[in-house]
């Protein structure tokens, strides 16, 4: 499928294709591994199944590299809207990327303190594992600042949608509500951690702004209208 005839297809593969590395190392992988409260338990799931840990750490890398390609073929697709607004949303998108770099070097001592690296036998087991705790703790408040990010882009997205008049408005609308979501939950664990899970829950259908957005652009597609030559041709005329 060429991503001429069909950006919008195209964008929304590469869409699929990030989201599930993405979904693999900030889902499935942490309800595998982690044990809230319970840094010795966790710290023997993480070394009976170190690779799935590691796999976990490159998905994440993958994902957030491969997002930049996303950020790209939606600029692509949306330009013609408003060219502006469309390099907002890359300038968000790349501004966001390091911090998700930066932030899997929790992982990666978490998982260095659990192996009792040659640096560490000075330091007991127990504490090792309280350390590996306190490091996956940071990840988590990692994400927590990424979705400043992850919600600031949706908002000149959203508006980009909402305007094109080749993608349905209500998409856009619900694009806006969903960066609005993220932006809430990142501040909410900030002022009142808490509440943070159940802001979390109640932030749900909110938080499914972008996967319909994704679904709608594999199913059905999107193509920007063409530009009207005509009155240029009658010009040269």
């Amino acid at each position: 499928m060429s991503s001429t005839r069909n950006p919008g297809r195209f964008a929304g593969l590469l869409y699929v294709l990030t989201g599930i590395p993405g979904f693999f190392a900030i889902e499935y992988v942490p309800s595998k591994l982690i044990v809230h409260g319970n840094a010795t338990a966790t710290a023997s799931n993480i070394a009976a199944f170190e690779t799935l840990f590691r796999l976990g750490i490159a998905a994440q890398l993958i994902g957030q590299a491969g997002f930049i390609f996303v950020a790209l073929a939606l600029y692509h697709l949306l330009k013609g809207v408003n060219r502006r607004d469309a390099s907002l949303m890359v300038t968000l998108v790349v501004v966001g990327i390091p911090i998700g770099f930066l932030n899997e070097l929790n992982s990666i001592a978490a998982l260095a303190l659990v192996r009792g690296a040659d640096f560490l036998p000075v330091v007991e087991k127990p504490q090792r594992e309280a350390l590996a705790m306190l490091f996956l703790n940071l990840h988590f408040h990692g994400f927590v600042v990424a979705e400043i990010f992850w919600g600031l882009w949706l908002f000149p997205l959203g508006l980009l949608v909402y305007r094109s008049r080749f993608l349905p408005r209500f998409l856009g609308v619900w694009l806006v509500i969903d960066g609005f979501a993220y932006m809430i939950l990142s501040l909410t664990e900030v002022l009142s951690p808490q509440y943070y899970d159940k802001v979390s829950t109640y932030a749900q259908p909110a938080l499914f702004g972008e996967v319909a957005f994704m679904l709608w652009l594999v199913i059905k597609g999107a193509r920007p209208p063409a530009l009207d030559a005509t009155p240029l041709l009658s010009a040269v005329v």
